[in-house]
């Protein structure tokens, strides 16, 4: 049997290396997210956040310059240093991705508050490296309303702009956290596929941060990808959860005909508990194990790595390499 690969679209391990400098990228078990455990995971592509803790106050650009240092100076590999990742830019090196000793990094924005609303600074992101932005975490800030905000706005007109940016300078964009009015303002004016990186099915687990399935058929009619969450409550509402009880949210998106649009998002280093036997991305062994028990080799291969490389090939920038 060929080799898996596996593609994580969200983790927050910068965050909380930002918060813990003496951690090590290397093997430190404090972190989910690990380069040990990527690789014994075969974690082909890792999407690591540029998430602002609560803690830090209102976001600051210098907190999302901190994280970019962060993952160049501990992370990302780099001349004279064996181990770390490669970073993704350019739709031309998908090709490259899985035929590397070296895991791949791609670097989000999950909440644009660090960029004071200031687009410039959204374009540096991009100079920097950055391929995918959320418009919000939960609450509030001067682009868009996130799912916790009780008043459940959607974009503001710096949020439109913003959007607008994006599109032009080919930054992705991602919908986890967004309200449903906002989910739908993005919609329309995304003139590219958008995903929801780490957001399972509101019909299986009535939780806020889940989607409802007229967005999942969105997501799906765009060409968009959808990321299965590992965080426990957005699993399943009570009790122990276990790696059985995500196959109702893959069948729920599969129903809506989104068998070719569902990938990985597990959250790893952002949540406090586990599902039972997945702990880490070490363990992508034993889901992809239970997966081929009940689905067939192709759509697991699929929802593992295939459909998200699809989506990058077909829309990350073009870097015009030689």
């Amino acid at each position: 049997m060929a080799e898996w690969r596996v593609a994580d679209y969200h983790c927050d391990a910068l965050s909380k290396m930002l918060m813990q400098p003496a951690l090590s990228f290397e093997d430190d078990s404090a972190l989910d997210v690990n380069l040990q455990r990527i690789k014994e995971g075969n974690v082909g592509l890792q999407a690591f956040a540029i998430y602002l803790p609560e803690v830090l106050g209102k976001g600051k650009f210098e907190h999302i310059v901190g994280q970019l240092e962060v993952y160049r100076k501990r992370v990302e590999r780099s001349s004279g240093r064996p181990s770390g990742t490669h970073t993704l830019l350019w739709r031309e090196q998908v090709a490259q991705l899985g035929q590397t000793a070296n895991p791949w990094g791609l670097l989000t924005l999950e909440g644009v508050d660090g960029l004071e609303g200031n687009l410039f600074y959204l374009e540096l992101c991009y100079q920097m490296g950055v391929r995918v932005m959320g418009l919000t975490w939960n609450y509030a800030n001067w682009a868009a309303d996130g799912v916790l905000e009780k008043r459940g706005a959607g974009l503001t007109e710096r949020g439109r702009e913003l959007v607008h940016l994006c599109n032009r300078i080919g930054m992705l964009l991602d919908v986890s956290h967004l309200t449903e009015k906002g989910f739908w303002e993005l919609a329309e004016l995304s003139e590219r596929p958008f995903i929801a990186s780490h957001s399972n099915s509101y019909t299986v687990c009535p939780n806020v941060r889940n989607l409802k399935d007229d967005q999942i058929r969105a997501i799906i009619a765009r060409d968009g990808r959808i990321g299965l969450t590992f965080v426990p409550w957005f699993v399943k509402q009570e009790g122990e959860v276990r790696i059985e009880h995500l196959l109702p949210h893959i069948e729920q998106v599969c129903s809506l005909g989104g068998e070719h649009h569902l990938m990985m998002g597990s959250d790893f280093d952002g949540i406090p508990t586990y599902i039972q036997g997945l702990e880490h991305p070490g363990q992508y062994p034993k889901l992809i194990e239970t997966l081929l028990k009940h689905y067939d080799e192709k759509l697991v291969r699929g929802w593992m790595w295939n459909n998200a490389m699809n989506y990058l090939r077909k829309n990350l920038p073009e870097g015009n390499l030689k």
